[in-house]
């Protein structure tokens, strides 16, 4: 078999990656539950078909890939027997961005470096934008005191429903996440992670090609990504896809309230999976990670990270970061991109840092 699996080889994710690996010289393997559709999705490409996460783990078992990319979620869901597999012989990453997910895989270090395999979490847009900012920000300098970072994707919708993962998480919230309830969201204070409420502390960003945005905080795996990059006890994750409107803020306490009882929770799963999107275009032509550092003496730093289309940027991330593990440039444990390969990655994957 060849050394790159893509887990989800017939999703749009999945579909990307395989193009950006083929760029980069690598004969990626599809797997997915359905043969007809991974054969169309290959293009000549080897598959393998496995019905479930469980079929797959036996597989990797079996197959030992060198490097296993999954596009497939919920993260939380699919992230631990997926990595039990892996651990024997091959390297993982994933594309997740849920609190709950990065935190999970991050915690799971210790067991990586001594097996000798190395994880990457947070391989997309939000959390590969905004920790590289972080990391060159503050490259030469003591931890700061105050970081607040923003994530604010452009991309085309296509048609379609949105589908299990993608409800699986929206209706998850952060079970295990310590510092608050499960559907509560979190920020860092005094270096530790504390409740927050949903969509607060909004700001409107006026974007370096002069369009504006506001952006909200959200539980995303841009926090422990930041946190970690930066050494700040006080970090704020913020997204321009937050529902920052005063109506939406103000019935987000009562949705989130509902979800955490059990049968409205997987009514609400079973129906947003059926919700179906309708097809848009990308509505900027850029998308940017955005982050301001504050130190004790007072001095600031802000910057913005300037790349394309973000979904196309979340197919680049994952391609060039499996290049980097097959070459042997990873380290045994669990990491965040920017972390493990520096804000260089970015650069190499076409963005661009605007320091102010």
């Amino acid at each position: 078999m060849n050394d790159v699996w893509i887990l989800g080889g017939t999703g749009r994710s999945g579909r990307a990656i395989a193009a950006e690996l083929r760029r980069r010289g690598i004969e990626p393997v599809l797997v997915g539950r359905d043969g007809e559709r991974l054969t169309a999705a290959a293009g000549g490409l080897p598959t393998v078909v496995a019905a479930s996460v469980r079929e797959t783990a036996a597989a990797i078992r079996r197959e030992r890939p060198a490097v296993v990319v999954n596009t497939v979620g919920p993260f939380l869901e699919t992230t631990a027997p997926l990595l039990d597999a892996c651990l024997p012989a091959s390297h993982y990453l994933d594309l997740a961005n849920d609190l709950a997910a990065v935190t999970a895989l991050l915690g799971r270090d210790a067991e990586l470096t001594a097996a000798g395999r190395t994880a990457v979490t947070g391989a997309g847009f939000g959390v590969t934008a905004t920790e590289s900012l972080v990391v060159r920000l503050c490259e030469g300098r003591p931890a700061p005191r105050r970081v607040r970072v923003d994530m604010v994707p452009s991309f085309a919708v296509e048609d379609g429903v949105l589908g299990d993962a993608l409800a699986g998480t929206i209706v998850m919230g952060n079970p295990g996440v310590a510092g608050g309830g499960r559907f509560q969201s979190r920020r860092y204070r005094t270096g530790r992670l504390a409740p927050a409420r949903l969509a607060a502390d909004p700001m409107k960003l006026v974007l370096p090609d002069g369009s504006t945005v506001t952006t909200a905080s959200m539980p995303l795996g841009e926090l422990v990504a930041a946190q970690r990059a930066s050494g700040a006890p006080d970090v704020l994750a913020a997204s321009s896809e937050a529902p920052s409107s005063l109506v939406a803020r103000a019935v987000l306490p009562v949705a989130t309230a509902l979800l955490a009882i059990g049968p409205v929770r997987s009514f609400a799963r079973r129906r947003l999976a059926r919700v179906r999107a309708k097809a848009r275009p990308k509505p900027r032509e850029h998308s940017w990670g955005h982050a301001v550092v504050e130190w004790p003496d007072g001095s600031i730093r802000e910057g913005w990270l300037r790349v394309g289309e973000a979904q196309s940027w979340a197919a680049t991330v994952p391609a060039a970061v499996a290049r980097r593990l097959l070459d042997g440039q990873g380290r045994p444990g669990a990491y965040t991109p920017a972390t493990l390969f520096g804000p260089a990655l970015a650069e190499a994957c076409g963005g661009e840092y605007q320091i102010r």
